[in-house]
């Protein structure tokens, strides 16, 4: 588009904001208007309205909240007079008010996200000295080794890649502990990470004393190492194959990059997905971060360190004294205070490494307190929006990413503020039935559309609330709590690797069931109520409405905090690649249909095999993701079964030595551009109207599933699984 083009744009946009939100008109014209330009929005998301015309839609839709915000601050606050109801009264506006900040920071940041420049090649000459850094506390060594095995196999000349592995388990201060377990444990951690590190040929580092956790970790691998650049990865974060080639060219052309950040992929679903079973269904919950957040920020260079999975400049760091540990989110910290100082950072939206989540809800409800209390800590510490150094545009993005993590007080708000009414009969917002109908209504029709339209594919509707009403009941007191003490936090390894054997309820559920119970109580009041009180129907109707919606959040919750019981948190991907098994001293031609952390399945040609016994070992060969010809990979036999002429055979693992844990990751791990199919397979948009009848029906059958686990009764899971795990699947496509 032309620049006249877009001038006329921008100046299209004011127009219809200042005209439509103080534009005076009665209730009924304020009905007619709302609902015209949702259909106005529907027209352009359909359509799929791109490029500058974009600000067109923003501006429809900021001119409807806008309205909504006038009439909400002007006629329906109650009167100082009366605390009972303006003390409560308040609490809700500035809630709401919270969350139209946060819808504005969210439009800016994502109004016009960068799409990631091409990978710069670079000549092998021309390549700097890499150190890779993976941070490990408690971790696995079985967890460690597919790590290392996956970093050892990237594609980098020897000479200039130097592994390390950064061992906060293992240090002085433990294997010197008075406590005698957790001195031995800590010894006998070190002796094995040694031996692990020595079969991998890298460096094994730890440290004197467990001093600012895992930030204190890598800046004693900055002052053992001397690479140019320095990759970090989490202990359960394996790098594919072209990792270090896909990233390090950005930093030639740039002498002020400090950061190449990469997305966070994960081959298991979190708790939510898990016990869902959504995973492979709709976008994956960190999708809408590092599919479109960090792009937008990117558009503003305020793309910030997730803590792995990225590239970062020594000379950079070197400026402020290594990784920053003032807050328990060093990640985030690091990336303000050199944004601050005027270096560079570059986000590249495809996924170069593959995790693991935290299997259990405790563990994910853990992870998140660390990251809200972490970014709370940056906002009092550091108060990215008057830090000096900052431009404008990134102060606006760390606000947004900072102040996003107060959404528990906001949620929990809108929980309990129909509650005041229904049983205390306060006036907390002085609205009729049409009011609310005309305005409010109208207004998160409209929030719900401008988010579908701004991250489409990469989140659905209702997703978002759902996650944050199931993380707002335990994080509002870990907030609470950093605020009044902001040293206090201390940083907390999340759990890796976990698997539930038997299915049970979350041991942090109970607040969910007492919440879902009040709240029906509260529906059959408000029933009871608008019978005796007819007078009052409208009201009521808006209220009950109100307190419906919550209860269909808290009950989609019980399932959530209902844990399925599986085997292993390991999941299948879907691959194709040639093999050979060798069985009885022959080999055999076959075809790796799956693989996993643990395992691989396996279509054997019958050929002349016999037999193949279950618990006995063989081994497996293929060609590798760098052309060559595999060793022996020792499997045991786990499965077997006749499908025609071949034999389908279910694998495990049995790894003896580096070599093998690196076959493995060549495996799983290598193939960047298979986990990019997977993301593209999950980015569907099924649109406002179809999205909302499945979350619904998805919540139906989870209020059940989740009862069902209360009163003991898990077989209304299994009884029901073909039928019922699939709630109404949504048709996809870009559709209101």
């Amino acid at each position: 588009m032309s620049k006249i083009g877009i001038f006329l744009c921008w100046l299209l946009s004011a127009a219809c904001v200042l005209l439509l939100t103080f534009m005076p008109i009665n209730l009924p014209t304020q009905l007619a208007l709302g609902i015209s330009l949702l259909i106005v929005l529907a027209v352009f998301k359909h359509f799929r309205i791109r490029g500058s015309w974009r600000l067109v839609v923003l501006a429809i839709g900021t001119s409807i909240v806008l309205r909504y915000v006038y009439w909400r601050t002007t006629q329906t606050i109650p009167p100082a007079s009366q605390l009972q109801n303006f003390i409560p009264g308040i609490i809700l506006y500035l809630a709401e008010m919270y969350s139209v900040m946060m819808l504005a920071l969210s439009m800016f940041v994502v109004s016009f996200p960068r799409v990631s420049p091409a990978a710069v090649q670079l000549r092998e000459d021309e390549m700097p000295a890499v150190d890779v850094f993976i941070p490990t506390y408690n971790e696995d060594a079985k967890l460690l080794a597919n790590t290392l095995g996956a970093a050892v196999n990237m594609d980098y000349p020897a000479d200039r890649l130097t592994i390390w592995l950064l061992d906060d388990g293992g240090t002085d201060q433990k294997c010197n502990s008075a406590n005698l377990l957790e001195s031995r444990r800590a010894t006998e951690r070190r002796a094995e990470l040694q031996a692990l590190c020595a079969d991998f040929g890298v460096k094994y580092l730890t440290r004197a004393r467990n001093e600012h956790a895992k930030a204190g970790n890598l800046n004693n691998g900055l002052a053992h190492s001397t690479g140019k650049l320095v990759a970090v990865f989490d202990a359960d974060h394996a790098p594919a194959r072209n990792f270090l080639t896909e990233t390090v060219g950005y930093f030639r052309d740039n002498a002020k990059l400090f950061l190449v950040q990469t997305p966070h992929f994960f081959i298991n679903p979190d708790p939510v997905e898990r016990n869902l079973r959504t995973f492979n269904q709709m976008p994956s919950e960190n999708e809408m971060f590092y599919g479109m957040i960090q792009r937008g920020l990117d558009k503003w260079n305020a793309a910030f360190f997730c803590g792995s999975a990225a590239l970062l400049s020594r000379d950079a760091l070197a400026t402020t004294d290594g990784f920053s540990g003032v807050s328990i989110t060093e990640d985030c910290e690091t990336a303000v205070n050199l944004h601050a100082q005027g270096w560079d950072s570059i986000y590249i939206d495809r996924p170069l490494i593959a995790g693991l989540q935290p299997a259990t809800f405790a563990s994910f409800i853990g992870q998140r307190s660390r990251w809200a209390q972490g970014m709370m800590q940056i906002l009092r510490f550091r108060f990215p929006p008057l830090m000096a150094g900052l431009s404008l545009p990134q102060r606006l993005c760390y606000m947004s990413s900072t102040l996003f993590w107060l959404f528990p007080f906001a949620r929990m708000t809108f929980l309990v503020a129909p509650l005041f009414y229904l049983f205390f009969d306060l006036q907390i917002f002085v609205a009729s039935g049409g009011e609310f109908l005309a305005y409010t209504l109208i207004y998160l029709c409209v929030n719900l559309m401008l988010q579908n339209y701004l991250y489409g594919s990469y989140r659905w509707p209702w997703i978002s609330e759902l996650y944050e009403y199931v993380q707002s009941v335990h994080l509002l007191p870990a907030i609470i709590s950093v605020i009044l003490n902001p040293r206090k936090p201390t940083f907390n390894v999340t759990a890796k690797d976990e698997s539930i054997l038997v299915a049970r309820l979350s041991e942090i559920a109970r607040p969910f069931f007492i919440i879902f119970i009040v709240l029906v109580l509260a529906l059959l009041l408000a029933a009871y109520r608008i019978y005796t009180e007819p007078y009052k129907a409208d009201v009521l109707l808006v209220v009950g409405g109100w307190t419906l919606l919550n209860l269909i959040m808290a009950g989609c919750a019980l399932g959530v905090v209902s844990e399925r019981g599986e085997k292993s948190s390991s999941v299948r991907v879907k691959v194709t690649r040639r093999c050979e098994v060798l069985v009885d001293g022959q080999w055999h031609t076959g075809t790796i249909d799956d693989v996993s952390a643990n395992g691989m399945h396996l279509m054997i040609y019958a050929g002349d095999i016999t037999s193949l016994t279950i618990g006995s070992e063989v081994s497996a060969r293929f060609i590798t993701h760098a052309g060559e010809q595999s060793s022996d990979l020792p499997v045991e036999i786990r499965n077997v079964s006749r499908e025609g002429d071949l034999i389908s055979v279910g694998c495990l693992y049995k790894p003896q030595q580096a070599a093998h844990h690196r076959l493995v990751a060549d495996l799983i791990f290598a193939n960047s551009g298979r986990w990019a199919e997977i993301q593209q397979e999950r980015r569907t948009n099924p649109g406002v109207l179809r999205a909302t009848l499945w979350f619904f029906s998805l919540s139906l059958y989870q209020t059940g599933r989740g009862l069902a686990y209360f009163l003991g009764l898990k077989q209304y899971s299994a009884k029901r699984k073909e039928k019922a795990e699939k709630p109404a699947q949504p048709v996809t496509g870009d559709k209101a």
